[in-house]
């Protein structure tokens, strides 16, 4: 029997999330809240600080190589805030001086003193929710910006970061391919360091869940619309490195690339999950989801809702459900490095899918092929 043995523990990032939104989007399943009156920006700043610094013998003597600040919409906070949060984390925590640190930013919120605020207080990536620069698109998405919003925002982001990324959704409701190729076109014009291109997926417990919007594009005008738009970025000298994920040279995302190679992550925040290695072991967490109880909870350290050790036979699947959304692969060491399992564990499944076309195996990589990029969960069926 197979048992976990680290040599060295894998990277460690760090998530931090801020849970409110002005409105909750119709297709979004993440934990957010809609805005009612005015924040708690200070009460909630502090209960982050409270949770950090309970979780400091989790991470005892580990260097955070990333800091990413979800939400929600994080830019609803004020520079103050956040850089009230990042010196006060600094105080705690091992940070390297490199830390690649993003917040995620939308467009009908950025304010322009809030941006260089975000700068200066050691935020060097921002992530902007586009989603579209189609008017009537955003509407149907129930995003509260416009287009020329978008535009406002960026100009603003790039006059104090280098180091930006733009979300894009494709697959919308009567959205057709060539809105679709527009929709990448316009976002190239304003010259990210990084795209991301998602397609909609009706997600449980979301309002298009409950009630799935008319027109939404068949599984091949979505695939039509993602190989245009992969052609496309690569014209424009965006890698394709991740499944939904574009970066030009050196801007790979190192906070959600770390996710994707199976490193460990610190996540603080209202309904926050958290991943931790220890020698013989691997742990998973997830704080309270609605802030009110999160801060109540935090005040009596009690804070952490599920905490429990991933079964031995599940940490392979999980390994594979993120190393193989990469499409230059993995290399064979990665596995042993970041689950404590030798490489024997999934020889045989890898051998399977190889036969099946889905994997190209060599003498110290794993590759996924077209056909295991295009059928992910097929190729995840053989490792279940």
């Amino acid at each position: 029997m197979n048992k976990i043995n680290f040599k060295q523990l894998p990277p460690l990032s760090l998530y931090v999330h801020i849970p409110w939104c002005v409105r909750k989007c119709p297709y979004c399943d993440f934990n957010s809240h809609n805005q009612k009156g005015n924040l708690p920006e200070d009460e909630y700043i502090t209960s982050l600080i409270q949770d950090a610094e309970s979780a400091l013998p989790l991470i005892w003597g580990r260097s955070i190589q990333t800091i990413f600040i979800g939400g929600g919409t994080p830019s609803l906070f004020s520079g103050a805030a956040i850089n009230r949060l990042l010196t006060e984390l600094r105080m705690r925590f091992k940070i390297s001086p490199y830390a690649e640190i993003t917040l995620e930013a939308n467009p009908g919120t950025v304010e322009q003193n809030y941006i260089s605020e975000y700068a200066h207080a050691g935020v060097n990536r921002i992530s902007l929710g586009v989603q579209s620069f189609n008017s009537q698109h955003l509407q149907t998405l129930g995003r509260i910006h416009s287009p020329q919003e978008t535009y406002l925002a960026i100009d603003k982001i790039k006059q104090n970061f280098t180091n930006f990324n733009l979300d894009i959704i494709y697959g919308l409701p009567n959205q057709t391919i060539a809105e679709a190729q527009a929709d990448i076109l316009q976002a190239i014009d304003c010259q990210p360091t990084h795209l991301s291109a998602y397609n909609l997926t009706i997600e449980p417990n979301t309002q298009f869940a409950k009630r799935v919007p008319q027109g939404l594009p068949d599984d091949d005008i979505c695939y039509q619309m993602q190989d245009s738009i992969i052609d496309i970025l690569q014209q424009h000298n965006y890698q394709r490195y991740e499944t939904s994920a574009y970066a030009k040279p050196h801007h790979q995302s190192q906070h959600n690339r770390n996710y994707w190679q199976f490193g460990d992550y610190l996540g603080i925040g209202a309904g926050a999950h958290s991943k931790l290695s220890f020698h013989d072991r691997i742990i998973r967490q997830m704080r309270y989801k609605h802030p009110a109880e999160y801060m109540q909870k935090v005040k009596e350290n009690a804070h952490i809702q599920t905490d429990q050790q991933i079964a031995l036979e599940e940490i392979s699947l999980e390994f594979m459900m993120n190393a193989l959304r990469l499409t230059d692969g993995f290399a064979n060491q990665l596995f042993s490095a970041t689950t404590g399992l030798p490489f024997g564990t999934i020889l045989p499944q890898l051998l399977i899918a190889q036969e099946q076309g889905y994997l190209q195996l060599t003498a110290d990589k794993i590759i996924p092929t077209k056909r295991g990029q295009d059928f992910l969960n097929n190729l995840l069926e053989v490792f279940m």
